[in-house]
């Protein structure tokens, strides 16, 4: 039986995972967060893997605030970049298969077409170039690892745009959303079935490879503001912006489809369309305020 320690699992993603690991009796799960495993400590790494033995480590754990990295590159560096490399050593030494998430905006967006895991990163923010960096410790210093880049990922959990954008609606009467940033929705829920569906098929010998997952579709901010208020039947006006009039501290691509022809082909997967797992995750979101 496979031994799956989750790193970060207070996050959108960790918590997604432990809903979804009763689902998945095939794997044994250790759910870690800071409290109980410090990612940025060697030492504190070592000392747990060592009295807890595992097969494959998850790595969810990360500073995810883009605005936020600009002001606090050296911890976003730490926990994006240097944490990635010493999960990725320890899981090198004790050869486990180590799953690293990382994101869209490791590239600039000048593209108008769908990325592929061959096209050339060229962040244009901090945090995607700390995301970047932990992308290269992988590489590097792990002996059997992927790293799964994904895009505007929400849940029921934490805090992302669907949420602020559910909440907002309800209590605005208008709401402006910016038009010029494109990609794709990816619903946690999605990921992380699709990261559980893989474990099995990843061969033994892989070292660093790159794949993407989001939801399939392309989207605007604004379409996905305006799919939400529809969805909820919510009585809000959703003004186009661009990107230059919100004043944002750090600069996003402005196109960043992800191209899955890769993932779906080497394991089969069959990703949602972004508007039907919208409209789950909000149903969700639904039943559980009710």
């Amino acid at each position: 039986m496979t031994n799956i320690l989750v790193t970060g699992s207070s996050g959108q993603l960790g918590k997604t995972l432990q809903d979804l690991a009763p689902l998945f009796g095939q794997f044994t799960f250790q759910f870690t967060d800071k409290e109980d495993l410090d990612v940025t400590s060697p030492e504190n790494i070592k000392s747990y893997l060592k009295n807890n033995p595992y097969d494959c480590l998850i790595n969810c754990a990360g500073y995810t605030s883009v605005d936020g990295a600009e002001d606090d590159a050296t911890v976003a560096s730490l926990l994006n970049a240097r944490a990635a490399g010493f999960l990725a050593e320890a899981t090198a030494k004790k050869g486990a298969l180590m799953i690293h998430i990382s994101t869209d905006y490791v590239f600039d967006g000048k593209k108008s077409k769908p990325y592929t895991e061959g096209d050339s990163a060229n962040p244009r923010s901090t945090y995607g170039k700390t995301k970047l960096d932990g992308e290269i410790e992988v590489i590097f210093n792990a002996k059997r690892a992927i790293i799964i880049r994904t895009s505007w990922l929400y849940s029921k959990y934490g805090q992302n745009f669907v949420k602020t954008i559910r909440e907002k609606a309800r209590s605005e009467n208008e709401l402006k959303v910016v038009i010029d940033q494109v990609g794709t929705p990816t619903c946690a829920e999605d990921l992380a079935t699709a990261i559980l569906q893989m474990i099995p098929g990843i061969p033994n010998r892989i070292r660093g490879e790159i794949y993407n997952f989001s939801n399939e579709g392309v989207a605007s901010w604004y379409d996905v503001a305006k799919a939400i208020i529809e969805m909820e039947q919510i009585k809000c006006k959703v003004n186009p912006v661009l990107t230059k009039d919100i004043g944002s501290r750090a600069e996003r691509p402005h196109y960043s489809v992800l191209d899955k022809s890769r993932i779906k082909k080497e394991f089969g997967l069959q990703i949602p369309y972004w508007r039907d797992s919208l409209k789950r995750c909000l149903d969700t979101m639904s039943a559980k305020s009710t």
